[in-house]
Parts: structure tokens; C-alpha cells; sequence
């Protein structure tokens, strides 16, 4: 053969493999509605296309940001999610390439995970300046104070629109910051804003939780109030993705004996947050059937707040109170909450009382999702009164129950 053909031969080989290695997928996705939507999570699942190591996705020959995760953290890519605005009724095709070689792309952060240890050795490092980052932490079921191991109680994320902490312990209460502008901030605050921060505009801890559910916790049911994730073996948290367009992070309770005339259970949290959104998803899975059992979730009866229900899934409230004991440095904040759960998993809707308006509820099988969702009334872009918060909610719960159609052709 001479050089030419080898050549020849080589080329037509190569550029054979990059064909079979790289997908292009036609994504197309409807938007039921008649309003418009933005920010709109639109998923596709990767099992079916093999190693996928990155990914672009275009739209009219414009490249949009993606993201690629890896859910159960195997080194192989699980999901790709990109966000898709939409007119009333619209419709729209991206085209997605798979790769399977490279790097995932990088794109602006529009949300934020972190977890951080204090930093004991650096004693000039201020409480919103700890740098001791971590991905995961375990403890023993016995351990004694877990609240503290970490240095704002427990993993925090973020979107533009809000900020989310959930506390390392039996709790595993969602505590909530409240921002004045649409941006990042757990990065710089981390959860305790200074006054100078404070003065530039940046937000802070708007809700004071104790043992309540906070925003939407998940709990047992004892057949007359909620329980804490206790006794367990083992209680985790860790991140799985950190962004750019979602980050998603993890609660596992291993061994949980959430009722002492059934086996022990293992349970997981997964939280994602999409970025341009208020709301937050929740994923319940368990190791095994769970049908028997009954949990608990809901939120925290804010000091003389306005209860709304549409007895179908959907409970608010909106009120006013100290976030923390501390009266003389912390103002009154005044916050709207939701959970949106689906109507199959509810057993009952349980009357108010002083700490909770609280659901019962039952699990089909193994897995269940719901929703949560608040505002703070700082907000310049959000919602300053009852009335506001739940005509929202309302809109919300349409927008939910009508998701946009994806399909996908190779």
C-alpha cells in the first residue's frame, strides 16, 4: 500500500470511530401551557448511549449551558439536564452531542453547594471566611453532638432565588436564608452575614426552626406526631453535583428503626436545585418496600401566621417571626412556605397546632417526591403579602402538574 492510500486509510478510519463515538440526539420539547415559561428543566437519561464523557447542546445553532451528572457517584455520567425557555404553547428542537472522550464544559454558576469544617488552626479566618471544604461526612448513629461537626450545621445550596441549609442531625430540618437581590451568596455569607455584607445588600437566616419541620422536612409518624430520623446506624451527607444549572445533594440514613415493631430501614434524600427556581425537589428512596410504614412532612407553623390548603397536596403559610432567640440583634422576618406533595402518598392532613401544619403520609413502594418552596418578604423580586404568596402557589402547582413533553430521536 502506498503512503497516499495509507494515509487515506488511516483518515477514513478515524473519522469512522469519531462517528460512532460522538451521538447526536434531536430533542424535542412542548410546553402544554398557555404562558410562557422559563427555566424549565429538561432531562435526559444516558444509560442507553454508553460512556458519555461530555456533551454540548445547541439550539438554532446557538450553544446552550448542560450539565452531565453522576448520581450514584460511578464515575459513569447518569443524566444530562439543560434549562429551555418557552412562549405560550411553544416548541422547540435542541440538538445534543455525545461524546465519548473530554471534559464537561464549563459554564456560568447560577447555583451553589457547599460543605465546610471549621477551621481550628486559622483563628483570623471570620466565621464567613471558613475554607475547610469537604464533600461528605458520616457519623456514627451514636454519636454525640452532630449538629457541630460541621461549620454551618450541616450541607447549604442555593439558587439565585434562595438558600437552603439542612441540619446534621436527628432533625434534618431545611432552615432557610432570605435574600434582597437575585444572585449567589452562601459562597461570600455562609450563612452568617456580616453587618458590612449586610449593608452591601446581601441576605441572611430568615427562619427560626427548632424542632419543628422547618420547610419541609421528612420525618416519621408515631400515629400522633412526627418523629425524628432516630434511632439510626448511620447518618450521611454529601454532594453530588454542584452545578452549574442544578446541584444536587444527599441525606442517607442508614439503619433507621422509624418504627419498633418493623425492621430497620436505609434511607435517602436527594435535594436538587434547579437554578432560576424558588422551589426545591425532593426524592425519597429506601432500600425495600415501605408501603407499611408512615412518615411525616410539612411546615413549621410560623408565630401567628395565615394558613392556606387546597386539601389536595398544596400547604402554606405566611407569617412573622424572630429567626433566632437573640430579639435585640435579629429583626422580625416575614416568610411565605409551601410543600406540594402528591395526593396518593397523603393519609391525612393533620390540624395545625403550635409547631407544625403537618401531613401523614405513605410511600408506594420505595420512592416518593415532593415538592418544597418559600419567599422571604425581603425579596425586591418576590412576594410581600399573603394574598401574593398564595395566588403564586396556585400558578406553581398548574405549572407542575402540567410538565413539558420531551422527546428524544437519534
Amino acid at each position: 500500500m502506498t503512503t497516499k492510500k495509507m494515509l487515506s486509510a488511516l483518515l477514513l478510519a478515524a473519522c469512522t470511530l469519531t462517528a460512532q463515538a460522538n451521538k447526536t440526539l434531536t430533542v424535542t420539547v412542548s410546553n402544554p401551557m398557555s404562558q410562557a415559561r422559563k427555566d424549565v428543566p429538561v432531562v435526559v437519561k444516558l444509560s442507553s448511549y454508553g460512556d458519555v464523557r461530555s456533551a454540548v447542546v445547541t439550539l438554532n445553532h446557538q450553544e446552550i449551558p448542560c450539565q452531565l451528572d453522576d448520581l450514584d457517584q460511578d464515575e459513569t455520567y447518569d443524566e444530562l439536564c439543560f434549562l429551555a425557555d418557552f412562549d405560550r404553547k411553544g416548541e422547540q428542537q435542541y440538538t445534543v452531542t455525545l461524546f465519548d472522550s473530554g471534559e464537561p464544559r464549563q459554564y456560568p454558576a447560577r447555583v451553589y453547594a457547599e460543605m465546610v469544617m471549621a477551621n481550628t488552626k486559622d483563628k483570623k479566618l471570620k466565621k464567613h471566611q471558613q475554607n475547610n471544604y469537604i464533600e461528605a461526612i458520616t457519623a456514627r448513629g451514636d454519636a454525640a453532638y452532630t449538629y457541630n461537626l460541621q461549620h454551618h450545621h450541616g450541607v447549604d445550596f442555593e439558587s439565585e432565588l434562595n438558600g437552603i441549609r439542612i441540619y446534621f442531625d436527628a432533625r434534618q430540618t431545611l432552615d432557610l436564608y432570605g435574600k434582597y437581590k437575585k444572585q449567589l451568596e452562601l459562597k461570600d455569607t455562609q450563612f452568617y452575614t456580616t453587618d458590612e455584607q449586610k449593608a452591601q445588600g446581601y441576605g441572611d437566616d430568615v427562619l427560626w426552626v427548632g424542632q419543628t419541620f422547618g420547610l419541609g422536612a421528612f420525618r416519621g409518624w408515631n400515629g400522633k406526631q412526627p418523629t425524628h430520623v432516630e434511632p439510626v446506624c448511620t447518618r450521611t451527607q454529601r454532594i453530588i453535583s454542584y452545578g452549574p444549572l442544578r446541584a444536587i445533594v444527599e441525606v442517607v440514613d442508614r439503619g433507621w428503626k422509624v418504627d419498633a415493631n418493623k425492621a430497620p430501614i436505609n434511607m435517602t434524600l436527594r435535594y436538587t436545585q434547579y437554578a432560576g427556581h424558588r422551589d426545591t425537589d425532593v426524592d425519597v428512596f429506601f432500600n425495600k418496600d415501605v408501603s407499611s410504614y408512615r412518615f411525616s412532612t410539612g411546615i413549621i407553623n410560623v408565630k401567628g401566621s395565615e394558613e392556606f390548603s387546597d386539601k389536595k397536596g398544596l400547604r402554606a403559610c405566611w407569617g412573622t417571626d424572630y429567626p433566632a432567640a437573640d430579639t435585640l440583634k435579629w429583626k422580625r422576618e416575614t416568610v411565605g412556605l409551601a410543600v406540594l406533595v402528591p395526593q396518593k402518598n397523603i393519609v391525612s392532613e393533620e390540624p395545625a397546632n403550635k409547631d407544625n401544619y403537618a401531613y401523614v403520609l405513605q410511600v408506594e413502594g420505595s420512592h416518593m417526591a415532593y415538592k418544597v418552596n418559600y419567599t422571604s418578604a425581603n425579596e425586591t423580586f418576590g412576594y410581600h403579602s399573603a394574598r401574593e404568596w398564595f395566588d403564586y402557589l396556585a400558578a406553581w402547582k398548574r405549572e407542575v402538574e402540567q410538565p413539558v413533553k420531551v422527546s428524544i430521536k437519534r
